[in-house]
């Protein structure tokens, strides 16, 4: 399905509805969509369509996900959390994972952000160089 550029724009308005001092409300949202659905206005599947597609992008981009290859100690978490809060600001979910795979260091996703401080990705580097 094509998403029209008036589907956009509607979608878009209906997401800054939804934003309270540049936060997600999840109650708006719901009242937001069971509203849409309610009045069926002309084009409404692909308006929330897209509504859908920016909420993700929004919820993806407040995630954050910290892999390292050994258990991180508690400093390391608490460095790690303190510096991702004064870049992306608060709010931020932050999960940490173990990854023998990395081999040692961090790899660190935030929405489309990727930060890669692994000793793989370092390795593959000079692989590639070489």
């Amino acid at each position: 399905m094509k998403i029209t550029k008036q589907a956009r724009r509607d979608g878009k308005s209906l997401f800054r509805i939804c934003l309270v001092d540049g936060r997600l409300d999840e109650a708006r949202v719901r009242d937001t969509v069971r509203r849409v659905i309610e009045g069926k206005p002309r084009g409404y599947l692909r308006t929330l369509t897209h509504f859908q597609r920016l909420l993700k992008l929004h919820l993806d981009s407040r995630r954050a996900r910290i892999e390292n290859a050994v258990e991180s100690s508690p400093e390391l978490m608490t460095s790690v959390q303190t510096a991702l809060t004064n870049r992306y600001g608060q709010g931020l979910d932050v999960s940490f994972w173990i990854n023998p795979e990395l081999l040692g260091g961090l790899k660190i996703r935030v929405g489309s952000d990727v930060y890669d401080g692994s000793v793989k990705a370092r390795l593959e580097s000079l692989k590639e160089a070489l």
